[in-house]
């Protein structure tokens, strides 16, 4: 996977910056419990919605389990409908294959649809390194490369912004780019959206090169599909000449009839609507230079650290993912430290688990992103394909600590336990030891009892970090075992009843 966001510190250090920024928590709050309330009335129209969550669950399963087959069965699907599969092992091989096919064109320019996978690689800053101009084209994407920002929420990049900011970058960035902004430009939604139609327009008209992800691919079919909610998308599918998708391979579903159960939970979970204002799909090539749709179509299958999460059994149901961001918008955390804390284009309690599969947890911001989470549950009771985050997050965090072996690229690798833990290690061995001896755990409990009242409220030395922000838990005057025996519990046993 392409790096992290560069000279981003480990999710505490970032999150700690992240909760001082007032404007920023308003901003998140407001949107996030917009979006959530309305994803909550949404889904109560729907009286299957279990069985849709399950069913989607299956779907995902049974593909990764069969992924080799089905995505084979889609390379032929596209190949026979005109287009060109290219397979990248990594983000760079996919930034030189799209490289490759952009200059082929001898266009300098592309527009795109919005797209996680290509945030992935890096294939922006891969274009621009070789001359080549890569336009954003949805709103928010927009918004995020005017102002030279990073992508903060997988639904709403922009949601750390507020209309008053977004005007500001609009009347300062635009003519840099291309239409400057209308004069007197105001902060209401109708303007702002107005002056992005006008400044994109001319970007669409002239653009011979289009570059996508995709929500889905259907292997039956050779199909790719969109679902968007502003028409840019459609726009950047059916207007140039060439049209180039990087999709991350976990992405394929085996059949129609299995993309009919992504169309209904899919869009009641991340925008909150029954289907999506724009549903685009594509079947290879057109021949007709007056028909909609690319007359070159190249479709590039992006692993990148797939294939190696796959391989734990685990951590692999992260890749069921539909990209939602129904679990930003109910994580406390989240709510609070936003988006950048993460590190990765992929935030939030999904985040926390996909990139450090992805990525690896060498690194000390992909080493803290399994502990960005409370583990309250939440992400996994809102997950359309029951993702259970807080299982994955548990696993990873033993993975940091512990070390062991994983699959990188192929190759088996030992992972060293995360410098840091060397405490929590100590005190879980020394648990063990104790829970072990139920005489030496009586005795132990008894002497916490017995010294309760010079216990100190935080711990000391590399436990301060941990009770910085807690209380430590009050010892009891009389452990359990104790209170049990002289009360009508102990009674009750000793005399048989």
């Amino acid at each position: 996977m392409s790096g992290t966001f560069v000279g981003m510190p480990a999710f505490p250090e970032a999150a700690r910056e992240a909760v001082g920024n007032k404007t920023l928590r308003a901003n998140l709050r407001h949107a996030t419990h917009t979006i959530r309330d309305k994803r909550t009335k949404a889904v109560a129209e729907l009286d299957d919605w279990a069985q849709l969550r399950e069913a989607g669950r299956r779907i995902k399963d049974e593909t990764l389990r069969h992924l080799d087959r089905y995505l084979l069965q889609l390379e032929e699907s596209v190949t026979a409908a005109g287009g060109t599969v290219h397979w990248a092992a990594d983000a760079d091989e996919a930034n030189r294959i799209v490289t490759r096919l952009v200059k082929a064109t001898g266009e300098s320019e592309v527009v795109k649809v919005k797209s996680m996978a290509t945030q992935e690689i890096g294939l922006n800053e891969a274009l621009e390194a070789e001359g080549i101009s890569a336009y954003e084209t949805d709103l928010a994407e927009l918004i995020v490369q005017l102002g030279k920002d990073r992508p903060s929420h997988i639904l709403v990049p922009a949601i750390h912004r507020n209309r008053g900011e977004i005007r500001d970058i609009f009347a300062r960035e635009m003519s840099e780019w291309g239409r400057p902004a209308p004069d007197g430009l105001t902060d209401t939604p109708a303007e702002l959206a107005e002056a992005a139609r006008l400044h994109l327009r001319e970007k669409f008209l002239r653009a011979k090169v289009g570059v996508s992800g995709a929500n889905f691919m259907v292997a039956e079919t050779g199909t790719l599909v969109v679902v968007e909610s502003e028409g840019n998308g459609r726009m950047c599918l059916t207007l140039p000449e060439t049209l180039i998708s990087v999709v991350g391979i976990e992405k394929v579903v085996p059949t129609w009839r299995d993309l009919e159960v992504f169309l209904q939970t899919l869009p009641r979970s991340s925008t909150a609507e029954r289907m999506n204002p724009y549903t685009s799909m594509w079947t290879g090539t057109t021949d007709a230079e007056t028909a909609d749709g690319p007359r070159d179509f190249h479709l590039v299958l992006l692993d990148n650290g797939r294939t190696d999460t796959l391989a734990d059994e685990v951590g692999r149901q992260a890749l069921r993912c539909i990209r939602c961001s129904a679990c930003l918008n109910v994580c406390p955390v989240y709510e609070r430290a936003g988006g950048h804390a993460y590190g990765s284009v992929y935030p939030g309690p999904i985040g926390a688990i996909l990139s450090p599969q992805l990525r690896g947890t060498q690194s000390e911001i992909d080493a803290s992103l399994p502990y960005a989470s409370s583990l309250c549950g939440a992400c996994y009771e809102v997950c359309p394909v029951a993702i259970d985050i807080p299982e994955v997050l548990v696993h990873l965090r033993e993975r940091v600590v512990q070390g062991g072996e994983v699959t990188r690229n192929g190759t088996k690798v030992t992972l060293r336990p995360a410098r840091g833990h060397a405490a929590e290690r100590a005190a879980m061995r020394a648990a063990g030891w104790a829970f072990g001896r139920p005489g030496a755990l009586r005795a132990g409990q008894r002497l916490a009892s017995r010294t309760r009242r010079l216990h100190p409220r935080t711990l000391p030395g590399p436990g301060r970090a941990w009770s910085a922000t807690r209380d430590l838990p009050q010892v009891p005057a009389e452990p359990f075992r104790d209170w049990w025996q002289r009360t009508e519990g102990g009674r009750a046993r000793r005399s048989g009843k």
